[in-house]
């Protein structure tokens, strides 16, 4: 790695960060409006490989180099590729190496979440534009620096959650249902019903292959034993490296639902009814959840469910909350909106009459599209999801975690005495409840954890009644991969 590199990277620090505030970026291609743009793809065993196929299938980006922490995948990967497109590609386990080319214009990301902010980061000070991957973050803080980032080096970052560039279907449900067609919003209610089965757990710990760099794979993160027979994918549900199925599924549906509500802020208050219920496994994520976004005009509840319902069937028998599944419902004064997918919206009055509907394509290529025309035209706001966008829809499933962390299993009775106050909430409860009863879990024994009411300030993200939830905004980091705080350098 280059001198450069060691100084300005690898100690991740605001001093390093500061000396690269320049107003000019050396590092950065002048674009000519017809070239395809230069690309590296980083985390590739996965989600990387639908970034590569709308790269190139929106004939807009070539890509040129990949990173991987496992060599294995790395060469397979890269092998693919260049029998499929009759190229060679750049390989690199340590992406730092990729930054330093100075003919790389963007860097698209799909490692853990752990990594998401800090590559970011590097990558926007070695003057590459960004699309990462959705949650954009590990929690609340950093995400706000990756924000600072983009805004201070002037780069186009897109967040991953490609239901934004559903312009002609969901976008324009959008405008249709904040036009007042049904009246006032009155609550929105995400759903991830999605079946996540038992991770396993070992008595000892999991074995590294050699193949595999574990220390560059846990980066930010703390670099401990793991119990669980999977380094990969489960990694989701351990909170040193994942954020659960509200930040790993439910972020798209999270987003969609702040989308049609119009908040830009995160909620003044959160409370969070949750649990990993049905097994007991190596993970520490609610695999049962319900999370409540006060917000004042209307409010947000968000519902996980990683158990099957009816009939205990894995395939089919998941849960549904009044049709939507993976999905958000928007209730309004008279009727409401469904939203599916990633795709799609429907209306309907109070009848259950469907009263209008809205379709377009999958919008993935549209959304890699989206980033790369911004990144010629140098206006962020051009993004369908802006990376502030990302960061606050992240962030709101981040801040229904920490609830969920600091707090304590109690019997259904104390939780019902707690949110009575809140209809819509006790109703959420409800069906928590019916749904583990169906899965024979008894939650008048107390196995349910009831998190705290966290009150927030939307300006400064930071809580204003619990000093531990707002420890839990941010982490600590390994020397080497210390997000850098930009808080101060706009």
């Amino acid at each position: 790695m280059s001198k450069f590199n060691r100084r300005q990277f690898v100690k991740g620090s605001a001093v390093g960060s500061a000396a690269l505030a320049v107003s000019f970026n050396p590092w950065a291609r002048v674009l000519g409006a017809n070239e395809r743009i230069n690309s590296a793809v980083a985390g590739i065993g996965g989600r990387g490989g639908s970034h590569m196929n709308a790269l190139e299938k929106s004939r807009m980006g070539n890509v040129v180099g990949l990173c991987d922490v496992d060599a294995t995948i790395l060469d397979r990967v890269a092998s693919g590729f260049e029998k499929k497109y009759k190229r060679k590609v750049d390989k690199a386990v340590d992406v730092r190496r990729l930054l330093d080319r100075k003919d790389i214009d963007v860097l698209t990301i799909a490692t853990p979440n752990h990594w998401h902010a800090l590559m970011t980061i590097w990558a926007v000070q070695a003057g590459k534009d960004v699309y990462v991957e959705k949650p954009v973050s590990h929690n609340v803080w950093e995400g706000r620096q990756i924000v600072n980032a983009a805004r201070k080096h002037k780069k186009i970052v897109q967040t991953g959650t490609q239901s934004r560039s559903s312009q002609s279907s969901i976008g324009e449900a959008v405008k249709w249902t904040q036009s007042g067609k049904l009246g006032k919003i009155l609550y929105a209610v995400g759903t991830c019903f999605k079946p996540r089965r038992s991770i396993g757990k070992l008595d000892k710990p999991l074995e590294i292959p050699d193949h595999i760099d574990y220390d560059k794979w846990c980066g930010p993160a703390l670099k401990v034993p793991l119990f669980r027979p999977r380094l990969k994918y489960d990694w989701h549900w351990d909170f040193n490296t994942g954020c659960g199925d509200i930040g790993n599924q439910g972020i798209h549906q999270m987003d969609v639902a702040r989308w049609f509500l119009g908040e830009s802020k995160l909620s003044p208050r959160v409370i969070s009814i949750g649990g990993r219920l049905g097994y007991d496994d190596a993970g520490d994520t609610p695999n049962t959840q319900t999370v409540l976004h006060d917000y004042p005009n209307a409010p947000l509840i968000f519902e996980t469910r990683g158990l099957p319902n009816k009939d205990l069937n894995w395939k089919t028998g998941m849960p549904r909350y009044r049709g939507s599944g993976v999905g958000v419902l928007v209730q309004c004064e008279n009727g409401h909106v469904l939203i599916p997918n990633y795709y799609s919206a429907k209306a309907y009055d109070k009848d259950g009459k469907e009263v209008k509907n809205w379709r377009s394509g999958d919008p993935m290529t549209a959304h890699v599209t989206n980033f790369l025309k911004a990144c010629q035209s140098r206006k962020h706001s051009e993004l369908n999801a802006d990376i502030e966008e990302g960061h606050i829809s992240s962030a709101l499933c981040h801040t229904g975690n920490v609830s969920h962390r600091l707090g304590s299993k109690a019997p259904a009775g104390k939780i019902r005495e707690a949110i009575k106050g809140d209809k819509l909430f006790a109703e959420s409860f409800e069906r928590f409840r019916e749904h583990l009863g169906a899965n024979g879990i008894d939650i008048t024994k107390g196995v349910a954890t009831l998190g705290p009411v966290l009150e927030m300030n939307p300006d400064t993200e930071t809580f204003t009644n619990n000093a531990k939830a707002n420890e839990l905004l941010t982490r600590p980091y390994r020397k080497g991969y210390v997000v850098p705080d930009l808080s101060g350098s706009l």
